[in-house]
């Protein structure tokens, strides 16, 4: 009997410690003021089935542009260096975002320099890099796991998630009201601890992903 309750016990730890696992869409709190109104944003899977926050003008329609002016995707705020994410790697990222976006949109619409009529104006930034601890597995949601586990993040041995956070629009140049707004969170290689260098190539994945969608995404 005891043994049961001890069980059942676990399995409500296990459920609350499940939930608290990481997220993979971007929380409010995670909003960088890029995009000015984050109102109408629903959650909705990518091509790839990756889940994103979305934002579409119901009047949106694909067919009324012809163009795309590429403003380069920038660091929004200006992102400060740790001892974990150096400058390096900051910017190997950014330079690669762009290396990879530009061509991504271009197979959509060809690109202009100008914002002249039928021209849909593309602005991102990338508003976050990060690591946190790793959520907990189901098989370590048991009460001494759990304490192992506990023990690890509080020591900085956990295995860490690497985190990319992308905000974009599209803007008509028309009007210069957005018709598309994307908030996405990406994840790149896991890291072994808190010491443990990121560097850009471990986050080339997200980017990666990001463009791929781009190049698939059919509204």
């Amino acid at each position: 009997m005891k043994r049961t309750k001890l069980m059942q016990v676990a399995a409500v730890a296990g459920a609350l410690f499940l939930a608290g696992c990481t997220s993979h869409i971007t929380k409010t709190e995670k909003f960088s003021g890029f995009l000015g109104d984050y109102s109408g944003l629903k959650e909705v899977k990518t091509a790839s089935g990756t889940p994103v926050l979305r934002w579409i003008d119901p009047s949106f329609k694909k067919e009324n542009y012809s163009y795309i002016k590429y403003e380069p995707i920038k660091f929004y705020p200006e992102p400060q260096p740790t001892e974990q994410i150096s400058k390096e790697t900051l910017q190997g990222v950014l330079d690669y975002a762009n290396s990879r976006m530009k061509p991504a949109l271009a197979e959509r619409l060809p690109l202009t320099d100008h914002a002249g009529p039928r021209t849909l104006i593309f602005k991102g930034a990338i508003t976050g890099v990060d690591t946190s601890a790793e959520g907990l597995q189901f098989y370590e949601v048991i009460p001494v796991a759990l304490v192992i586990a506990g023990t690890e993040t509080a020591t900085g041995h956990r295995t860490r998630d690497t985190e990319v956070y992308f905000e974009g629009e599209l803007i008509d140049s028309a009007t210069g009201k957005p018709v598309i707004k994307v908030v996405r969170k990406g994840f790149g290689k896991q890291v072994s601890n808190d010491t443990q260098k990121v560097t850009a190539n471990d986050l080339k994945v997200v980017v990666d992903s990001l463009a791929n969608d781009t190049k698939l995404f059919n509204e």
